[in-house]
């Protein structure tokens, strides 16, 4: 668990999966994913069909809530692109709207960051977005990351044609910052 203020990180536990699947799967078109990969289709499931993913997110180290004041209002995750050359990427989830814009996102992923060099043997950690994800992009400035590829009109969404943003950040540069 990693803590600044009220915000938390922590590993997913039971009593969180109630709250995660009204955040993420009961609704048919969430606001979110209008920002979350909207070029990718979201299906609503149903809760039973959620809960009996349980022993795939309970406890895991690859995804963590993000808690504010006691409420769940998204999650941090890692997966690898390719674990023997220790390449990972990360990604965020703010799923709740009144919680867009507070800097909860850029907190919670410093937090998560610190964690991933802390604990595994990562030389860089990155996310990717897309151009139409504005905040993600500086977020990703305020923690000091490189936009380290663009790839230019490879998103199609609602009519219009979008660039993959990929963002990155070095050991070297995360410990020489927080000097």
């Amino acid at each position: 668990m990693y803590q600044d203020n009220e915000l938390i990180i922590r590993p997913i536990e039971e009593k969180d999966l109630a709250r995660l699947w009204e955040l993420s799967y009961s609704e048919e078109s969430p606001e979110w994913k209008k920002w979350d990969a909207p070029y990718y289709e979201h299906k609503r499931i149903s809760r039973e069909v959620y809960y009996s993913r349980r022993e795939e997110m309970i406890g895991r180290g690859d995804n963590w809530v993000i808690e504010v004041a006691g409420e769940v209002i998204g999650d941090v995750s890692y997966y690898w692109e390719h674990e023997p050359s220790y390449w990972l990427e990360m990604g965020i989830i703010i799923y709740d709207p009144a919680y867009w814009g507070g800097g909860y996102g850029t907190r919670a992923l410093r937090m998560w960051i610190r964690h991933l060099f802390s604990t595994l043997p990562l030389v860089r950690v990155g996310y990717t977005t897309w151009s139409g994800n504005e905040r993600m992009i500086k977020t990703g400035m305020k923690l000091g990351m490189t936009m380290e590829a663009r790839l230019r009109k490879c998103r199609y969404y609602d009519g219009q044609f979008y660039d993959s943003i990929r963002m990155g950040l070095l050991r070297e540069e995360w410990e020489s910052a927080a000097e």
